[in-house]
């Protein structure tokens, strides 16, 4: 019988998770985050809380007035009503063809918080019971997250001035990542509750 005789097991487990970090490492996608001044923050893969808003329509016809949000973000009872509701869209006439309105309709329904299993999506769905709100600030999900925030910082804050300017705070917004650890207040700094 041939025997392995097997003399440096230190190295040979040093390449063996080597190799398996480098083959997990080329299966992320990472970071580029512009504030990091050592790096690091480049070999860390992406965070994503919400899987971000990806249908181009949707991008371009909501995406052109403010942050095109996450689809999980709500769930489809409340997409619906926000989609039936663009004459008046919190103030605004946000009116769209009748098929470009179906499209996106159909996008944000079968990717809401009621239907992704992605992320947070499931906690703000099991957070809203039968509720449908027309905005996410109005779900009890956001406001436990933001409750130790002072209103000042966000509602007088001429940078922000709303609390549905995710973008305005959260620096990973357009990608989904909803990090507490990266929130970063216009005026104010990082903030870390």
């Amino acid at each position: 019988m041939n025997k392995i005789r097997i003399t440096n097991i230190p190295l040979i487990l040093f390449l063996t998770l080597t190799a398996a970090l480098s083959l997990s490492l080329q299966a992320c996608a990472y970071e580029d985050d512009d504030d990091d001044e050592g790096g690091f923050s480049r070999l860390l893969p992406v965070r994503v809380d919400f899987r971000p808003a990806d249908d181009p329509q949707y991008l371009e016809e909501c995406g052109a007035c403010h942050l095109a949000y996450p689809p999980g973000m709500l769930p489809a009872a409340s997409w619906h009503r926000i989609m039936a509701g663009l004459d008046d869209h919190f103030g605004e006439n946000a009116e769209l063809d009748a098929q470009t309105t179906r499209h996106i309709t159909d996008y944000l329904t079968a990717n809401a918080a009621d239907r992704s299993p992605i992320g947070r999506a499931p906690h703000v769905a099991r957070s809203l019971g039968v509720d449908a709100p027309l905005r996410f600030t109005e779900t009890r999900y956001f406001l436990r997250k933001h409750h130790e925030i002072p209103p000042r910082l966000v509602l007088d804050n001429p940078d922000v001035g709303s609390f549905s300017r995710c973008e305005a705070c959260h620096v990973g917004a357009e990608r989904g990542n909803y990090d507490e650890h990266q929130v970063r207040i216009p005026g104010v700094g990082r903030w870390d509750d």
